[in-house]
């Protein structure tokens, strides 16, 4: 009898270990899925919507397609490289004005990320490159561009904290269009739940160096993980509001916006 109890024990801490194993899991993937130079393959596409923009209060459509790549390039160091490219449909600002539809300038970023963090800290740096895909010359620069770029964070008890930022000079391109000199800042801090759930807030601020003005979106999102026939995605729903824009004191906007992103999780 007590050899029964003694096999029934641990056929149930055999089978109730997948289950521990899997929430830690998932868990952990939740915490990669928030970190910019992860050592996870993720496909996200985040759609935003402007609204409010000229006399005509104008939309503007940004699916930005995002997809990460993380590259093991020694024992110790991973290369992370993460592209964005844009496909974007804004209305005209004014009343009888073209609209204009296509594809944005692509931003691509190469981070040197060490595999374990640095006193606690999550770190990367490298380059950031700008490529002038635009299929409208309205909805790009026209230039190559290149620069710094850098992450920095700490995850901790549920809790997510960081920055990322770049900086793009344009070195070639149309000599007839502006030159490029921008900085980008995206300060971030977010807590996940035991469901899985994140409540996150950043800005993804933007100082023109050529115009000397910012342009300063407040993001509040709310990131659900969830598995979809075994594939693990991350849904995220979200509201902006521009603390400061160039055009907001010529009231042209946008004055505000939402986000829904969906990303695929692709864990080693």
């Amino acid at each position: 009898m007590k050899f029964l109890l003694t096999v029934a024990f641990l056929m149930t801490v055999l089978a109730a270990t997948p289950v521990w194993a899997a929430e830690d899991e998932e868990a952990e993937l939740v915490k990669k899925s928030l970190n910019p130079v992860a050592s996870l393959i993720s496909f996200p596409v985040q759609n935003n919507w402007d609204f409010g923009i000229g006399p005509a209060h104008a939309l503007r459509f940004t699916s930005n397609v995002q997809p990460v790549i993380p590259v093991s390039i020694s024992t110790d160091y991973n290369l992370i490289i993460r592209t964005i490219l844009p496909i974007i449909y804004a209305e005209s600002p004014v009343k009888g004005g073209l609209d204009h539809h296509g594809l944005g300038d692509t931003t691509q970023s190469f981070f040197l990320s060490p595999k374990e963090p640095v006193r606690g800290w999550i770190l990367g740096a490298g380059p950031v490159l700008y490529y002038p895909t635009a299929t409208d010359g309205a909805l790009g620069a026209e230039k190559y561009g290149a620069g710094p770029t850098f992450v920095v964070l700490k995850q901790e008890s549920g809790w997510t904290v960081g920055m990322l930022a770049n900086h793009i000079w344009s070195v070639m391109g149309n000599p007839d269009r502006s030159n490029v000199s921008s900085s980008f800042l995206q300060p971030f801090v977010g807590y996940s739940t035991k469901t899985y759930t994140t409540f996150l807030v950043n800005t993804e601020s933007t100082y023109n160096w050529e115009t000397l003005k910012w342009t300063v979106p407040i993001n509040l999102l709310l990131t659900q993980m969830l598995k979809v026939g075994g594939q693990p995605i991350s849904l995220q729903l979200g509201y902006r509001y521009y603390a400061d824009n160039p055009n907001n004191r010529n009231d042209i906007g946008p004055d505000w916006g939402i986000r829904f992103a969906v990303t695929l999780l692709f864990p080693k």
